[in-house]
């Protein structure tokens, strides 16, 4: 009989959710930000820290498998790309349900991977409304005058199959927009947990 790791039985267990490529053009809700994105670990960035700058949205949350499998590839990115594009964690899951998800619980883990961007609590879920925002992960790159190019995958790994943990697509997009170049069109889901919403409160694509 075939013993599958504890993370992987997890995953099998789990309904996974698909991110809902967010039409792309659409503008970063830069005031949205200011106003509802809570700091836990790292302050969050004014509108002079992001002028012209490319944004890096990152939907995490403190528990899910599949933001667990990526948590290193995280810090990576951080190294290659921090300095030239602004990258921002997003933890939009209800701590009503899920208090692992709470301010204790992203700090212990920005402190244990080492991250250094801003890691925030969008506390009324508005942030992730605004952005149709799914899953975790879930990625949204907006170019240096903040319109979305891209919305998918970092790569095609997940817990539960053997395809290395590099960030291939998204680094591919990142690559393209500081050269200038749009990113490939063509860009593949993000998989990952579905957002905890507050009880009640859950948007038409989770329905």
């Amino acid at each position: 009989m075939l013993l599958l790791h504890p993370v992987c039985r997890a995953v099998s267990a789990m309904a996974l959710t698909a991110s809902t490529l967010l039409p792309l053009g659409t503008p970063l809700p830069l005031a949205l930000l200011q106003q509802q994105l809570t700091p836990v670990s790292g302050a969050v960035p004014d509108a002079a820290a992001l002028a012209d700058r490319p944004v890096l949205l990152l939907f995490l949350c403190t528990h899910c498998p599949f933001v667990r499998h990526i948590e290193a590839e995280l810090g990576r990115l951080q190294r290659d790309y921090g300095a030239r594009i602004a990258l921002i964690g997003v933890n939009s899951n209800s701590e009503r349900t899920h208090p692992q998800d709470g301010p204790a619980g992203m700090r212990e883990q920005a402190a244990h991977q080492g991250w250094s961007f801003p890691y925030l609590q969008d506390r009324e879920q508005e942030v992730a409304r605004a952005l149709q925002a799914a899953c975790t992960p879930d990625p949204f790159l907006f170019d240096g005058r903040h319109r979305l190019v891209y919305r998918g995958q970092l790569d095609g790994s997940r817990p539960d199959n053997a395809v290395p943990v590099d960030g291939r697509d998204l680094r591919a997009a990142l690559d393209a927009v500081l050269a200038g170049r749009q990113p490939e069109l063509e860009q593949r889901p993000a998989i990952g947990c579905n957002i905890k919403w507050h009880p009640g409160r859950e948007p038409a694509w989770y329905r």
